[in-house]
Parts: structure tokens; sequence; C-alpha cells
């Protein structure tokens, strides 16, 4: 069976140590997927607690994924599209229009520039608004795949090792992953966000193919490649939900 190392929106979090006179028992209380208390009787030795924590990691991961399931699963807003020439939709960190156009073409193809991404249609197929937006986000992915190909390129030469092409899916709690053969697998919806925080991504992922774990010597291989990672990794943890909102799709990957 082949391990998968995946990562999910925030995968760091924070560890509030509370000495509790009332307690009998050494205890942890999952609060958010980014704040864990530790809950320490007075008459218990802090170093006992500490390891009771490091027992209980893989418990806490699964808390901490079980909560932010549940908020993928919860009903979100969409940005629908009127598909009336007057809808945006963010494009490497910068909301562009969506323009329509009607031509004499027999199929529907999609045109993207700095200024718009313009789809051009038939006029018998202005109104399937389904194939519109399918066509849309193949389009999307399209851009996604040669971004992240380029990055991987670049980020795998700095790193000295070699990748192959990846993986481009529509995943709901995951940016990313790493296969232990080295596989990499992105969500497409990252070519909406700054160019900065897809590398981040790629970089974090090709990091794990050198430390299959989020260990101190992992995180300074990051930061090694990316100083500012944390700048890019906050936005995610803060915008990210956002890019769920526009163009809500099957799970299927290419």
């Amino acid at each position: 069976m082949q391990k998968l190392q995946f990562d999910l929106f925030d995968d760091r979090y924070e560890v509030i140590e509370r000495v509790s006179a009332k307690s009998r028992n050494i205890r942890i209380e999952v609060r958010s997927p980014r704040e864990v208390v530790l809950v320490i009787p007075r008459h218990a030795p802090k170093y006992a607690a500490r390891d009771f924590l490091k027992s209980r990691e893989g418990w806490i991961q699964q808390k901490i994924a079980e909560m932010r399931q549940r908020h993928a699963d919860a009903p979100l807003d969409p940005q629908r599209l009127n598909w009336d020439n007057r809808d945006r939709i963010p494009l490497r960190g910068i909301d562009l229009p969506l323009r329509v156009v009607s031509t004499s073409m027999r199929n529907i193809s999609v045109r993207v520039d700095d200024e718009a991404i313009s789809v051009f249609s038939p006029s018998a197929q202005l109104g399937d608004r389904t194939k519109l937006q399918r066509v849309l986000v193949q389009e999307l992915q399209r851009q996604a795949r040669q971004d992240a190909q380029r990055m991987m390129n670049e980020e795998a030469a700095r790193l000295g090792i070699r990748v192959g092409e990846p993986r481009i899916g529509d995943q709901k709690t995951l940016w990313g992953s790493c296969a232990a053969d080295g596989g990499i697998s992105l969500s497409w919806r990252l070519v909406m966000a700054p160019p900065a925080v897809f590398r981040y991504v790629v970089i974090h992922e090709l990091c794990h193919i050198k430390h299959h774990d989020h260990s101190d010597a992992f995180w300074a291989l990051v930061e090694q490649q990316m100083p500012d990672f944390d700048t890019h990794r906050t936005w995610l943890r803060d915008q990210g939900a956002r890019l769920h909102l526009y163009l809500p799709s099957s799970r299927s990957a290419n």
C-alpha cells in the first residue's frame, strides 16, 4: 500500500499550557484547528504533561482533521456566475472580469490574458451555463498545471531533486500532497491565489520528498527555500477558503 503525506489548510497548531488546581489528570482539549489546550494538574510535572501531549499527537491530528472536514462540508455562499459580463474571477491574485463573447465557432473556448478571462461560445450554447462553466474550469485547470509544472521544475532544481508532472485536482481539504514515491498533487484553485502562495505550496510539497514529516528539519528546509513562507501560509489560512466559493465543480482530478 502506498502511503501518502497529506497537508491540510494549516498543518500546525498552537499548544496552550494551562495549570489547573481542580484537574486530577492531564488532559488535552482541541479547541479549534489552530488551538490545543494542555491541561496540567498542579501536582503534575510539566515534562510528564508534554510527554503525554507528544504521545497523543495522532489523536490530536485526527480531531483537527475532523474539525476541518466539518468546516469543509458546511454550506458555503458560493459566488455563482451570472454570465452577464459583470462577473469577476480571481486569477493569480487579481480579480479579472469574465467576458462572454458570442462567436461563430462550433465549440466553446476560453482565452486568458492580463486584462480578462474571455469565454467564446456559439450563440446556441450561451444559455448552457453548466457547459460554459465546465469549459472554463478545464482552462483554469490547464493554467494551474502549467504554473505548477514551471514552479516545480524551478524549485526542484534548487533543491537538487527530480520531479515528474503534477496531478491537478479539486480537493476540498487539501492544497497539496506528496506521495511516498515523490508524486505531487495540487489543487487547481491555487492558480486563483497570488503566485507566491502557489509557490509556497509547491515548495512545501517538494520539501516532503526530503523530509516525510513536519519536523524542525522540514520547516528549516522550507524556510531556506522561501524565507517569507509564513506570510503565504497565513494567506492560505485566512483567505484560502474563499477560493472554494468560485466555480463549484465535481471532485474529479486530471
